[in-house]
This record gives structure tokens, C-alpha cells and sequence, in this order.
């Protein structure tokens, strides 16, 4: 008998201790933290915003109906640009796998998020798959768009020589074609320059992780050929660009383009005249970069197209030396011909950071010394890749094959390598003393045009530093700015289509504009925090990391763009491939 009453109390002291947690609680978006997730191992914190009087945070185990974690919050304060008082939340030490939602007692609970060994591979794979659904002179079948599948538009195959691009073999009006390729951003046009980074940082994501993409399968028409299906949907792009060459002279055409920006209909409807459009500099050394790239990527897979990208990049480069300064300005070229062109300039000051890179790439393909002359006294300071900034992908290069060249001068080779350090450690240094704890934070000229791009570099600068040294500040610092671009910033937005509990709705983007019908297209980065506005939209914060806008209208913070989402591509698949 004394047993079976010792055994109730028991019972009924576990009874008393068991959580009470009112799991209706509101959804508080003053708790800002990736709303993906997180794997075991890396640093893991949540901002909290405005909540002075809280000490204490739980992670409740939504599938468990359990507390998994008990914390206090940072007793440190911090004020966010636009005067909201922060405070940390830090679970780090909790690596268990599972679903959870943060709680603070009283106020509410996060958006929910994941700990997982892979959790990001889906976005990753997403993030290429969004390259899909760009595709232009091609039908979306279901089978692999989904309820995004969509009738063929743009097949390119009249294309007219615009007055601006006429030479000797190929005259004003004259028609070729020039299919394929993937639309620039929320239009349909598609510019060489632009293509260029986003190719180059692609093919250099395959060549640094290139037995992670053997078999990851993107579910893409080409799926299944015994190609990396991310080899497979760049060459779709490589197979435009390859058109946007002159057979004649070698130069490539800065774009091709209509005269005006379409309306926001979908591509099949879409058919004013195209144009190819005038000769560059600086677009014909961004063709000869990645079709050198290419050349030695795929001539395992391709040996003969390997070999046309090769030729087709020395004749680019044989041009650019017979035109150094042909530098597109498209005010100066509507007033000598028409029809007025009003897309997207992609115009440029310098070609020295495009000849830097193609220098590179050819010199790695090539050994051929004529193109380290042109490296030997080049600018090796660090410069944040952009579209008008390319030197830094040539020398990420360079690094990436610096065991395989014995023809690189140590001394050179080294001075490379200490600025890429001093450059990644720049970003990391002050990142304890920003209320969101990313590196992004640390200098309010970061947020520009496309601020989530900068992000997205940063964390390529930061993971190309730990591969160099190894340091683990380096790599959290990746992970800082992944958490900053879902979730963690002061929107408290992922800025990434189709991820996370609160994410765009309503991009700048003509193929779901022009489908009201369906939720956005899926794996697509914003442009992010613009404090320029420069689209009159209703913002309702002027703060520099609080200007942004999730509307249509607003293609100066909510914009989607091929050279933002491939760094994003970039940094999500290496922090996964990294993990593996």
C-alpha cells in the first residue's frame, strides 16, 4: 500500500512540473530569426526587438509538445538604425535535430524554423531550379514547372540588327536569330554583361563543390542524362550567349533587347520586335571570361563544345585588345540611332576589372603566358564582385587553381591571398556590435541596389577565406548573413520567394505579376533594402535597412535578378556541400 502511494506522489510531482505553454500564442514578429533553420552545429540566435523587461526565452519542440531549451537573453542593448531597442537571444549550445518555434513568455512565439544536418539543401536546390523558370524560347512543361508551367515565349530566332550594331557582314535590319537564354530579371530582355557574372559565379560554384552537384537532381528537363543538371542549366545560358557573338569580327553584342521594357504580361504575349544592340568592351571580355571558364568545365562532358567556347573566347579576346574603350552608353548611342533603346543600360566607366577576369580565366584554361602579362602588374585589391566589378571573380580563381599552375608567382600569388584575408576579416570584425549580427550591418553603404546581393557576396568573400585558412569565424560569418537574408534583419522578411513563414508575395517579377492566380515563382531572391527608392513606391521606412517594399511596383527593392541570385545559389549550396 505504501508503495502505490509513493508511486501516485511521484506521478503527481511530474504532473505539477510538466510545461504549460499556451501553444495559441500569436506568431510575434519582434523575434527575428532564420525562418528556415539551422544546422546542429553553427551559431544560433534570435533578435528580439523592443522587449526590455524579458529575461527569459524557451525552444518549444512543436512535435513533441515539449520544452527542448530554456535561455535567458542577453542582458547587452543595442538600438537598430531606426531606434528599436535589441537584445540577443542565443540557443547555440541546443543542437537536436526537430521542429521549433522560439516563446517568449508573455509576448509570443517566432515563426517557426528547423535544426537539421541538411537544412539547406531544398533552398539550395530551389535557388538553381528559380534558373529554370527564367528559361526563354522554350514551353514550361508540368512535369517540371508545376502549376508554373507556361506556354513558350520569346523563340528569338528574328532578331533585328539594331543601326547601333550594324559592321560589314551584318547590316541594320537584317534579321538572325539568337534563342535560348535565361530572361535578365523581371523582364525579358537579356544582357550579355549581366549573364556574365551570373555564369561565372555558377560555373565557379561547380568548380569548387563539383562532387557535391554530381547527382543532385533539380528535376529539369535534362535530368537524368548523366550531366550535372547544374552544368545543364547553364549551358542552356551558355548557348545564348555563344549566338551574341559576331561570327565576323569576334565582338559580342551588349544585349538583346526590345526598345521598351514590356508590360507585365506573360512572355508568350510579350512580342514587340527585339533587337540586337551594339558592340561592347566590356561585354565582349565578360563572354570571353566565362567561355573560357566553360571550355575547361565542360570538356569532360561537351569535348566538342569545350572546344567552340575556347575559340569563341580568343577571338572575344583578340576584339576587346583591338577595342579597349568601346564602353556602352546608351544616351550617347540614342542620339545617333534609332529606334531609342530605354532597357536596362548594364553601362560601365572601366574595362580593366573585365579584362582582369577573362585574363584569368584564359590563363588557367590556357597556360598561355601572353594572358599572365596582362595579370602581372593588375590592381589586387579587394573589390566586392557586382556587374560592373568582375576582377575578383578571376582571382578567385586563380586561388581556386593555384596548386595546379606551377607558372604563378609565389610573392604575387601571396599578396592575393593577404588581401582576400584582410577583406574577409573586414567584414567580420564589427559584426558583435550590430543589433542583427551580420556582417551586411557593418557598413550602411551595403545597402544599395540589390543589398541582398551584397550580402550574398560578402558570404562568398567569407567562404573563400575559410577555405584558405580555415578559421571558423570565417564561416559564421557565412552563416550570419545567410540567417540576415532569411529572416534575421530589420524587415524581419526572407527575402526569398516561397522560403519561410514571411516572405514576398508580390516581386517585381513580369512571369508572376502576369499569373496573379499562383503564388510567386519559388527560389528567387529580392533585391532587398534600398534606401535610393528610386521607384516612388510606398515605403514605410526611410531607414536605410528598413527600406524595402513588398510590391509589384517596387523594382528598386523588390526586383528579381539573375546576379543576385546566383551568389544566393552560391553561398546556400557551398554552406550545404560544406556541411556534407
Amino acid at each position: 500500500m505504501k508503495s502505490i502511494l509513493f508511486f501516485s506522489l511521484i506521478l503527481t510531482q511530474l504532473a505539477c512540473k510538466a510545461p504549460m505553454i499556451d501553444e495559441s500564442l500569436a506568431e510575434d514578429d519582434s523575434i527575428r530569426l532564420n525562418q528556415i533553420g539551422f544546422y546542429p552545429d553553427q551559431r544560433k540566435i534570435a533578435v528580439i526587438l523592443n522587449h526590455e523587461d524579458i529575461e527569459d526565452f524557451l525552444i518549444w519542440d512543436t512535435d513533441k509538445k515539449d520544452i527542448a531549451f530554456e535561455g535567458k537573453l542577453e542582458k547587452q542593448i543595442k538600438k537598430t538604425r531606426s531606434g528599436h531597442i535589441s537584445r540577443i537571444a542565443d540557443f547555440s549550445q541546443f543542437r537536436k535535430a526537430g521542429n521549433y518555434v522560439l516563446i517568449l513568455d508573455g509576448v509570443g512565439k517566432s515563426y517557426p524554423f528547423e535544426i537539421e544536418s541538411h537544412i539547406n539543401q531544398n533552398l539550395g536546390m530551389a535557388s538553381i531550379k528559380a534558373f529554370y523558370y527564367q528559361r526563354a524560347s522554350v514551353e514550361l512543361d508540368k512535369a517540371y514547372a508545376g502549376i508554373w508551367a507556361r506556354s513558350m515565349g520569346h523563340p528569338d530566332d528574328q532578331v533585328m540588327i539594331h543601326p547601333s550594331a550594324a559592321s560589314e557582314t551584318r547590316k541594320a535590319e537584317e534579321m538572325v536569330s539568337s534563342p535560348y537564354g535565361w530572361y535578365d530579371a523581371g523582364d525579358y530582355n537579356k544582357y550579355v554583361v549581366n549573364s556574365g557574372i551570373t555564369v561565372g559565379t555558377l560555373l565557379s560554384l561547380f568548380e569548387d563543390y563539383p562532387d557535391y552537384f554530381q547527382n543532385l537532381d533539380l528535376n529539369i528537363p535534362e535530368s537524368g542524362n548523366q550531366i550535372p543538371d547544374l552544368l545543364d542549366e547553364i549551358r542552356w545560358n551558355l548557348d545564348w550567349m555563344i549566338s551574341m557573338q559576331d561570327p565576323g569580327d569576334g565582338g559580342v553584342y551588349h544585349k538583346l533587347s526590345t526598345a521598351k521594357f514590356e508590360g507585365m504580361v506573360e512572355p508568350h504575349l510579350a512580342i514587340s520586335q527585339r533587337y540586337m544592340i551594339a558592340k561592347s568592351t566590356t561585354a565582349t571580355l565578360d563572354f570571353a571570361a566565362v567561355m573560357a571558364q566553360a571550355s575547361r568545365i565542360y570538356k569532360s562532358y561537351y569535348p566538342e563544345e569545350s572546344v567552340s567556347y575556347l575559340k569563341a573566347a580568343e577571338k572575344a579576346w583578340g576584339w576587346a585588345k583591338a577595342n579597349p574603350n568601346v564602353l556602352y552608353n546608351q544616351n550617347e548611342m540614342n542620339k545617333a540611332f534609332d529606334p531609342d533603346i530605354q532597357t536596362g543600360a548594364y553601362g560601365d566607366f572601366s574595362a580593366n576589372d573585365e579584362r582582369i577576369w577573362a585574363a584569368s580565366e584564359l590563363f588557367i584554361t590556357t597556360h598561355n603566358l601572353i594572358y599572365w602579362d596582362e595579370l602581372a602588374d593588375a590592381d589586387q585589391s579587394f573589390k566586392l564582385p557586382s556587374w560592373n566589378q568582375v576582377s575578383w571573380l578571376g582571382f578567385y580563381s586563380l586561388l581556386r587553381h593555384q596548386d595546379k599552375i606551377t607558372l604563378l608567382p609565389l610573392e604575387w600569388m601571396a599578396v592575393l591571398k593577404i588581401n582576400l584575408l584582410t577583406a574577409a576579416r573586414s567584414q567580420i570584425e564589427a559584426v558583435a556590435e550590430q543589433p542583427f549580427q551580420s556582417p551586411i550591418e557593418t557598413n550602411v553603404k551595403n545597402f544599395i541596389w540589390g543589398s541582398n546581393a551584397v550580402a550574398a557576396n560578402q558570404g562568398i568573400l567569407l567562404l573563400y577565406a575559410y577555405k584558405q585558412n580555415g578559421e571558423r569565424a570565417f564561416l559564421e560569418g557565412a552563416y550570419d548573413n545567410l540567417d540576415y537574408i532569411l529572416g534575421r534583419n530589420a524587415t524581419g522578411y526572407s527575402y526569398v520567394t516561397g522560403f519561410g513563414t514571411k516572405s514576398p508575395q508580390h516581386p517585381h517579377h513580369r512571369l508572376a505579376v502576369s499569373r496573379p492566380d499562383l503564388p510567386p515563382l519559388p527560389g528567387f531572391i529580392v533585391g532587398g533594402p534600398n534606401p535610393g527608392q528610386q521607384d516612388g513606391c510606398n515605403y514605410s521606412s526611410s531607414f536605410a535597412d528598413e527600406s524595402y517594399t513588398d510590391e509589384s511596383c517596387s523594382y528598386a527593392s523588390n526586383e528579381i535578378a539573375i546576379n543576385w541570385n546566383a551568389p544566393f545559389a552560391y553561398l546556400v549550396n557551398s554552406l550545404e556541400a560544406v556541411n556534407k
